[in-house]
């Protein structure tokens, strides 16, 4: 069994986010992605996040039609902040034997020197399922020599390159914007229905 691991506040999901676990799994042939909604991600303290009950729907509802997708709620109840390699060892306890793909952004590997026990991150995991982005600037040789080990378990990941991000469609519903196209049918119906969004603080 191989199992990725997509981490994310996911606060919407959009179809940028449905499209690059589309690939992760084709591309490194995984039997699952979990979908691993952070309830207080440790970059993000200062910001508003949604409830993690609303999300957790929009998640589910994202991801209903299919299979290899699953939500995971191994972050949720643990004390903040939730490190990603707490989240690595306790998906290990709960799939013995699988092996695990730890899915970052390009901009993530460039700073992995900098995240919370890296080294121990890297041996953990069974793989590092990296989608690029041209300004990633990430530099291999380099990031070898900090984390022994990681060049091997990287496993780039190729993607269309969307310009969409929450923060983007957010900002979209705040200001009374088209959005429709940028999420799935059912998260688009349950943001209108939930009014969600409308009141945030517009930059």
């Amino acid at each position: 069994m191989r199992i990725g691991i997509f981490g994310g506040t996911f606060d919407p999901p959009h179809l940028g986010h449905l499209i690059l676990a589309m690939e992760a799994c084709g591309q490194l042939k995984l039997d699952r992605l979990l979908w691993v909604l952070t309830p207080a991600p440790p970059h993000k303290q200062s910001q508003p996040v949604t409830p993690i009950e609303t999300r957790i729907q929009l998640v589910l509802a994202a991801i209903e039609n299919d299979s290899e997708f699953k939500l995971s709620l191994v972050e949720i109840g643990r004390p903040a902040p939730q490190y990603a390699i707490d989240t690595v060892r306790q998906l290990r306890v709960q799939n013995p034997g699988a092996e695990l793909y730890y899915l970052m952004g390009g901009d993530s590997l460039r700073d992995l020197p900098d995240w919370h026990t890296p080294q121990e991150l890297v041996n953990e995991c069974d793989g590092l399922g990296v989608m690029r982005r041209p300004d990633d600037a990430v530099d291999l040789t380099e990031l070898e020599r900090q984390l022994p080990g990681l060049t091997a378990k990287v496993a780039f990941v190729d993607a269309p390159l969307l310009e969409i991000s929450s923060r983007q469609v957010r900002q979209r519903i705040a200001r009374g914007e088209p959005f429709r196209y940028y999420l799935s049918p059912k998260v688009y119906e349950i943001i209108v229905n939930q009014g969600l969004y409308k009141q945030l603080e517009v930059d």
